[in-house]
């Protein structure tokens, strides 16, 4: 029999996650056959400059009978965060409370509804010997935003643009397999690159980010939006792994 022994600190196994880039924002639709959110309409949010998940919830409970402890369990997980931006797109107004004022571009009312959305972003991985080893595809769903703090400033000799920043927290969606499993529902799916054929890592931004037809390759356009669960992992078993 083989013998286990650990090793550490090897070359190309000093694994490290950074960066926030190729955000998109995605507007939550109603289905009118079930009252279901869905994600049809994905846009590019550029200036994103850090996006915080932080789970809550999930918390050990313990319970005693015939003086001893007779069972632990554990609540429901809820996902909450924040996203900073130097900007945000259009479609975000309307999830930050803001409507155009009786269609007049240019003119907005705040402290309204807040619509709810969802977003995709990526981060990329990297190690001791290269800091492109690959990147980690990060898809949130049912987010709604709080109101939060705007200061503006005077401009000085060391001027600073504006951050935003937003909390949010979010709703969860059923996480179905193809198969039939149903898994506990989810506001987060994170995918690695590294793990992903490429064929289906391209499947998969076809899907998040869009795809101009191309006759040549055989490929029809695809428009962005953000696949529910049960949609991506039925599109990921479309193509071989």
């Amino acid at each position: 029999m083989p013998t286990n022994r650990l090793t550490w600190d090897d070359v190309g196994k000093h694994f490290y996650e950074t960066g926030v880039s190729k955000g998109a924002l995605y507007l939550a639709q109603t289905n009118p056959t079930d009252g279901s959110a869905y994600y049809p309409q994905g846009v590019a949010w550029n200036g994103l400059t850090s996006v915080s998940e932080s789970p809550d919830g999930g918390d050990a409970e313990d319970f005693y009978a015939d003086n001893i402890k007779y069972l632990t369990l554990r609540g429901v997980e809820s996902l909450t965060g924040s996203i900073n931006a130097y900007t945000y797109p259009d479609e975000f107004m309307q999830c930050d409370g803001s409507v155009i004022l009786g269609g007049i571009e240019g003119v907005y009312v705040h402290q309204q509804a807040r619509k709810t959305f969802g977003m995709s972003y990526v981060t990329n991985v990297g190690n001791d010997v290269t800091e492109e080893l690959g990147e980690i595809y990060h898809l949130l769903y049912g987010l709604t935003v709080s109101p939060s703090d705007r200061e503006y400033s005077t401009v000085n000799d060391s001027p600073e643009p504006i951050e935003f920043s937003w909390d949010f927290s979010a709703q969860s969606v059923p996480v179905v397999l193809p198969s039939g499993v149903m898994l506990k529902n989810t506001s987060l799916i994170t995918l690695d690159s590294r793990k992903l054929s490429p064929a289906r890592k391209d499947l998969l931004e076809a899907h998040l980010w869009g795809r101009e037809a191309d006759s040549t390759a055989g490929t029809e356009a695809i428009n962005a939006h953000l696949p529910l669960p049960t949609e991506l992992f039925t599109l990921l078993n479309s193509v071989s792994g």
